[in-house]
């Protein structure tokens, strides 16, 4: 995630008390007591992918990017209006990786999911879901986000009837599931399911590591980020534990890891709201 992406989680969570933005009220416990249920949910409608499209997400995405990317971008779109099958293939390649190149991942994600239509391999499925995964969670129309989820469970269900046992794909579906909000507990298993099978399994501790901090569990929180810093130690990783420890009082731990998010990131915007997050807690 970008660094403002994060502070705005972590301020949110600091400033809300436990980022309760999404309703937990469906979360019910398992029969493990031993686990507390993660989680969160949110609304959308089977009929959500419809309300989205490649050309209305490409529309927005050129906005935000250089004119003559924009205009090159242009150009690849109106060649695929009349391409053939083949050409087309090639085309959405080529915008593909032209999105990617300037960080644009929910127009990659539709050239994409149009490659995966083509060529209906496993990597193509998750590369889809992926990049509707990144998308969702950054977008900023929240009308659009119901549809982009559904969009992402398509393309990783794909992948699973492909290979039922890639954990990529059922650590994007549940994400999706749970982010989604109509079974936020399946998506929630499906995850716990991952880390049984593979303990250190980046993504999704990292998830359940956010879904811990929405739903105010900061003491697994706690646990799951220091598992993602051991695996992979990220700024986010960092900030993310450092916010947790933050709402638990444990202010010595935030501070420490607050810096070192800080030493890691080494980015201006970072480096000024931990400055001034350490000398409130310093206080």
């Amino acid at each position: 995630m970008k660094t403002k992406q994060y502070i705005a989680i972590g301020s949110v969570v600091v400033l809300m008390g436990i980022l309760l933005s999404l309703d937990i009220k469906g979360l019910v416990k398992q029969e493990d007591a031993s686990e507390v249920q993660e989680g969160s949910t949110a609304t959308t409608s089977s009929s959500a992918a419809s309300s989205v499209s490649q050309e209305s997400i490409s529309t927005v995405a050129k906005q935000n990017i250089n004119a003559s990317l924009a205009a090159e971008i242009e150009k690849l779109e109106k060649e695929l209006k009349g391409a053939s099958e083949d050409e087309a293939l090639a085309l959405q390649k080529q915008l593909a990786q032209k999105w990617e190149d300037v960080n644009q991942p929910l127009p990659a994600a539709f050239a994409y999911e149009a490659i995966a239509t083509k060529q209906p391999v496993l990597e193509n499925w998750l590369k889809a879901g992926d990049k509707f995964t990144e998308g969702y969670q950054n977008y900023s129309d929240t009308t659009a986000i119901p549809g982009l989820i559904e969009k992402a469970k398509n393309a990783y269900s794909k992948a699973l009837e492909l290979n039922k046992e890639s954990l990529e794909a059922q650590t994007g579906l549940g994400v999706a599931y749970v982010s989604e909000g109509k079974s936020p507990m399946q998506g929630i298993q499906m995850l716990l399911a991952v880390v049984q099978k593979d303990p250190k399994n980046l993504s999704a501790n990292l998830n359940l590591g956010l879904f811990s901090m929405k739903s105010g569990q900061f003491n697994k929180a706690v646990d799951r980020f220091k598992t993602v810093i051991a695996i992979d130690p990220k700024p986010e990783a960092y900030f993310y534990l450092a916010t947790s420890y933050e709402n638990l009082g444990m202010k010595k731990e935030a501070i420490a890891a607050y810096e070192k998010s800080k030493e890691l990131a080494a980015d201006p915007g970072l480096t000024n709201f931990v400055d001034r997050k350490v000398k409130e807690l310093s206080n």
